[in-house]
């Protein structure tokens, strides 16, 4: 059972999910996500099977990196099952004493994306919230294949 468990966790080829992933990895790479991780959740939770964080420079740059996976996901037949915004994340006051801070949220049901302004992603720290879970290194990147 072990060994199943094993080569659930590495068998790329028949994981449709994986594809899902490496398709969002893509395209937040177009519009310049940076610090992207991907977590191999699904021996820590059985609501998703990976989570992909990644940063955006700005409120403006969160938006665009969202709206560029959802358009990309939606071109191969893929289709977003939630989309949540937040904005005004305590995590650090800006010069005008302002809180600042944003979050985007795409659960596509297998795959969870978050995207955070560098504040945010600070403040929530999934990454070591989720610590027990594996981080996945993708191969070279792959274009995905339209669905016709």
């Amino acid at each position: 059972m072990i060994q199943a468990k094993e080569n659930r966790i590495t068998s790329r080829k028949a994981n449709p999910s994986l594809n899902i992933v490496q398709s969002i990895v893509n395209f937040a790479e177009d519009k310049k996500a940076q610090d992207i991780k991907i977590l191999d959740m699904r021996s820590v939770a059985n609501f998703c099977d990976y989570f992909i964080i990644c940063t955006g420079t700005s409120d403006r740059q969160v938006k665009a990196i969202a709206d560029g996976i959802e358009l990309g996901l939606n071109e191969l037949g893929i289709k977003v099952r939630y989309k949540q915004g937040l904005r005004d994340v305590p995590a650090r006051q800006s010069n005008s004493g302002e809180p600042t801070g944003s979050w985007v949220l795409l659960d596509l049901g297998d795959v969870v994306t978050h995207i955070f302004e560098p504040n945010a992603r600070e403040f929530y720290s999934l990454e070591y919230l989720w610590r027990d879970s594996p981080e996945v290194q993708l191969s070279a990147r792959k274009s995905p294949k339209k669905k016709a």
